[in-house]
Formats: structure tokens, C-alpha cells, sequence
């Protein structure tokens, strides 16, 4: 498989033309990180293949309510399947049936009375009405909508779909060739296992997100970074993608992860 050039990227002596790839599990109602790095790449790699985590962000994510952050969760069957890749993991609708009317309660009861809750609230509401069997099929969902919502349109594709082996770093680079890359966008931890000289080798520049979080209106004060992003959509709407991009807004001086 390979993809064309399209992005302009600095490599700190010469402007090229390069094809940029950025590459994330699907996390349920991703954070704003999740967007920032996608929306700076022209092809998103869902790293669905890879071996599921409990007690993450696969299956979970934190929105705000009066008291502070509560969790929204997909009940998820892991009892002997410890093992078991992303894309294999099932919702556990047995031995919770109501999860989906407790996450459709969480939203409206934390943003209903947010300015743009009801643009949004019919996309949500048929999401949590439909029977999901795989949590990725769930996630993709959310993860397709709220690309649309931030005006971002990236190439998709699934690791699964490539043939891919290794792990982390080898697998990063394996993925990257597999696409036809140029330039490799990783999140900062990818310093700590990443082998620039292979990627060198390979001719694939790496990059690294460095997502400054931008300060915005919540319902409650004080403000709390690194919720879902449908936190800073709920509360600001048409506004949020110049938010995210930093234009006009405040942005915190730490670096998140």
C-alpha cells in the first residue's frame, strides 16, 4: 500500500513536500491530545491490532460534572482473554445491560445545559440506542464523528489491514514503511522507545507532538484539562477547532502526554 505526498512539513533546513503519518489506538471519546496530533498528519493509523489494555482509555474517558470528573465506561469481557488484541474485545451487554442508558445519562446530565449540547445530543443519543458488540466498532463511531465535528479528514487506515509485526517502536516503523511514509509523527513518550536511527535508516523523519492544552470555558470552574474532547465541542461548538489549533485562546505551559 502506499499513499501520495501532501503535507508541508520544516525539517529545519529546507521546506519538502511529505507525507505525514501519525499513528493511535482507538481510545473511547478521545481527549483533546488525540485530535491535536491527527489533525496535523494527513494519514491517522488506527492501531487496532495491538494487545487491549485494562483499565485505560480504550474502554473509558472522563467528562466534567458539577463535583469534578466522572468517568463515562464500556463494561468489556476480559475474564480469560488477558491477551486479547483491541480489535477482538468484546462488550460485556450480559453482565451490564444498562451501560448504554448510564452513558447516555452521564452526557445529559453533565451538558445539557451547554450551548451546543443539542447540536451534537442526536448523534449521541442513537450511539448509546444501538446494540454494539465490539468495543473498536463503538469507538470508531465516536472517533469518525468527532473528526467531522473538528473539521479534520484524515486517510484512514487500520494496522490490522497492513500485515504489520513488532512492537512498540518496531511496529511504529514497520507501519510507517507499510503506508509509505516520509515523516512519523509520535506523541512524546515515543522518545523513550523510539530508534531515530532505524527510522533514519529507513528515510522516515520523526517528529514529536508537543500538545500545549488550550484554556477554555467549562461549565464549572476551576478549569480541568484532559477531559474527552466532547467537553470543549459541548461547551463551544463551531469555536472548537480554532481552539484546538491554539488560535485565540489561552493554552497551558505544561506539555500533556
Amino acid at each position: 500500500m502506499s499513499w501520495s505526498a501532501g503535507l508541508r512539513w520544516w525539517d529545519g533546513k529546507a521546506r519538502v513536500l511529505a507525507m505525514v503519518v501519525t499513528i493511535h489506538q482507538p481510545e473511547h471519546l478521545p481527549w483533546l491530545g488525540f485530535f491535536d496530533k491527527v489533525r496535523q498528519a494527513e494519514v491517522f493509523v488506527l492501531l487496532d491490532h495491538v494487545q487491549f489494555r485494562k483499565r485505560y482509555f480504550q474502554n473509558r474517558n472522563r467528562i466534567r460534572g458539577e463535583d469534578g470528573t466522572l468517568w463515562v465506561a464500556v463494561p468489556v469481557q476480559v475474564k480469560g482473554r488477558y491477551t486479547q488484541p483491541i480489535n477482538e474485545v468484546r462488550i460485556d451487554n450480559g453482565g451490564n445491560r444498562r451501560w448504554r442508558q448510564k452513558c447516555w445519562r452521564s452526557l445529559t446530565t453533565c451538558y445539557e445545559p451547554a450551548p451546543w449540547f443539542r447540536d451534537h445530543a442526536p448523534f449521541f443519543e442513537q450511539l448509546y440506542r444501538r446494540e454494539w458488540e465490539r468495543l473498536v466498532d463503538l469507538n470508531e463511531a465516536i472517533i469518525q464523528y468527532l473528526f467531522s465535528a473538528f473539521d479534520i479528514h484524515p486517510r484512514w487506515v487500520k494496522s490490522s489491514t497492513l500485515g504489520v509485526e513488532g512492537a512498540k517502536g518496531a511496529l511504529m516503523l514497520e507501519i510507517c514503511r507499510a503506508v509509505g511514509a516520509d515523516a512519523y509523527l509520535s506523541g512524546i513518550s515515543g522518545r523513550d522507545y523510539l530508534d531515530l536511527e532505524s527510522f533514519a535508516e529507513a528515510g522516515i523523519a520523526v517528529q514529536v507532538q508537543e500538545f500545549h492544552h488550550p484554556v477554555y470555558r467549562q461549565r464549572y470552574e476551576p478549569f480541568i484539562p484532559c477531559l474527552s474532547a466532547i467537553d470543549l465541542l459541548f461547551n463551544h461548538g463551531p469555536s472548537s477547532r480554532q481552539m484546538l489549533d491554539g488560535v485565540g485562546v489561552e493554552t497551558l505551559t505544561e506539555v500533556f502526554e
